[in-house]
C-alpha cells in the first residue's frame, strides 16, 4: 500500500539558516498545490511587525482564509500574491492576536521556533525549496 507523505518545505536565509515547515493540504489544497508547483522561489524579504512576507509567482483567490492567524502559520496573501510567515503581532493586531493586512490562506506551519524570523530584515534574500523525501 502506498502512503503519501505530507509535503514539507525549507525556508533558507543567511540570517536564520534553514527552517522547515509542513504544508497543510487539508486546509488549503489549491494553495498548497500552487505554491508547491512554483518552487523553488527566491525573493527579497519585507517585514511588517512580526511578519516576513514576499511576492511569489502564484495567483490565487481566497481559500478558507483567516483574518486571525497563529504564531508559526504560513499564509498566502491574495491581494499581494504574497508568501507570509507570522511569528508575532503585526501593526494592526489587537491584544493577544496576530492579524494579517487582509485575510490569508493558511497553508503551512513552521517546525520549531518561528521567532527565529525576527532576525530577517527587509531586503534580505529568502529562498523557499521543496523538501524531497
Amino acid at each position: 500500500m502506498l502512503r503519501t507523505m505530507a509535503k514539507r518545505i525549507k525556508i533558507i536565509s543567511e540570517k536564520i539558516g534553514e527552517v522547515e515547515a509542513d504544508l497543510l493540504e487539508e486546509d488549503a489544497p489549491k494553495t498548497v498545490e500552487a505554491v508547491w508547483e512554483a518552487l523553488p522561489v527566491e525573493a527579497r524579504a519585507n517585514t511588517w511587525g512580526d511578519e516576513v512576507y514576499f511576492s511569489i509567482p502564484v495567483r490565487l483567490v481566497e481559500e478558507n482564509s483567516h483574518e486571525i492567524v497563529e504564531v508559526g502559520d504560513i499564509g498566502y496573501w491574495p491581494p499581494g500574491r504574497g508568501f507570509c510567515i507570522f511569528f508575532g503581532p503585526t501593526p494592526i493586531s489587537r491584544a493577544g492576536e496576530i492579524r494579517p493586512a487582509d485575510p490569508v490562506n493558511v497553508f503551512g506551519k513552521i517546525r520549531g521556533d518561528p521567532k527565529v524570523f525576527k532576525k530577517v530584515k527587509s531586503g534580505d534574500t529568502i529562498r523557499i525549496e521543496r523538501v524531497e523525501e
